[in-house]
């Protein structure tokens, strides 16, 4: 096993965690609870609406202490941005829309010392006015409306969040589901410092990497280092697929039960661009205590001390 990266405790070459719910008493109250009943080491949350465009506000207090409670426990933390976010959309409404929304979620992400933020890769809706497709016209749509957050990024200093970009599962108009489709994704952006990326193994496994084949997983991990270069994986979100590989269907299943299996996600432990990289699940939760994250949890844990 490679060696442990400083910043991490000498067992956790990846933390593994889950996405967590915080209605009701808020971070700290009910989303770091649901991470200790589950045994995440490190937690995703919203912080608005993810189904809506909604902007609401923190609390300060709430903030610190949710902040201050994940530097003692030593869980990271991220923040996912609504699902309706799509600067690939041909509705300027939507794409000031998607503007705000997404400003709002890395704001909010530094309030709460999240490390990162992150943002469906979207899709090129519309039809271009020769009725061909609106592919390139929504790639600079990307690099219009993305880029200037970006540079508010850089006024946050040090600690600003990573925007982190999660491939989606080929649906539709997709204007990345390839990992080796990241690259022109990237490059949209200048390849911006704090631009990352979130790979969905059910995302990746839709798609068309066959993770669950002898040597998918190292193959698509290659794919995307290739695709962005070393360093920017920065989150995984460890998901099992209720369909098969190339289905085009993003339907999480629980690790282990889908047509991934178990097995693929120990080599995704052992491959060097995952050292020090969270996994977290966003499986079914099966009830509001969170069994199936907790048996998902668990089983990744065992998964990541035989890599």
């Amino acid at each position: 096993m490679n060696a442990v990266p400083p910043h991490l405790p000498p067992d956790l070459r990846n933390p593994v965690g889950a996405h967590v719910p915080v209605a009701g008493k808020g971070l700290v109250g009910t989303g770091l609870a649901y991470a200790g009943r589950v045994g995440a080491e490190v937690v995703q949350v919203f912080v608005a609406n993810p189904r809506g465009w909604a902007t609401p506000p923190g609390d300060p207090v709430r903030d610190a202490a949710f902040r201050e409670a994940c530097a003692v426990q030593r869980i990271p933390a991220f923040v996912h941005a609504p699902y309706l976010i799509n600067f690939g959309s041909d509705n300027a409404v939507t794409r000031e829309r998607s503007s705000a929304s997404l400003r709002h979620s890395l704001l909010r992400a530094h309030a709460i010392g999240a490390r990162g933020v992150v943002v469906h890769t979207g899709s090129a809706v519309g039809t271009a006015p020769d009725g061909g497709s609106r592919y390139a016209a929504a790639m600079a749509q990307v690099r219009t409306d993305v880029r200037p957050l970006l540079d508010e990024l850089d006024r946050l200093g040090e600690d600003a969040p990573w925007l982190l970009l999660e491939p989606t599962a080929g649906q539709g108009r997709s204007l990345c589901s390839r990992l080796e489709q990241l690259a022109e994704y990237a490059d949209a952006l200048d390849r911006h410092p704090r631009v990352g990326v979130c790979l969905d193994t059910c995302h990746a496994f839709a798609a068309g990497h066959d993770l669950a084949a002898p040597g998918g997983v190292k193959e698509a991990l290659d794919v995307l280092v290739a695709a962005v270069g070393e360093g920017r994986l920065r989150l995984i979100h460890a998901n099992d697929s209720k369909d098969v590989a190339g289905a085009r269907k993003d339907r999480h299943a629980n690790i282990g039960t889908g047509h991934i299996g178990a097995e693929p996600f120990r080599e995704l432990f052992a491959h060097p661009a995952t050292l020090g990289v969270p996994l977290v699940v966003e499986t079914p939760a099966h009830g509001g205590g969170g069994a199936g994250h907790a048996l998902d949890v668990a089983r990744l844990k065992e998964l990541r001390t035989g890599a």
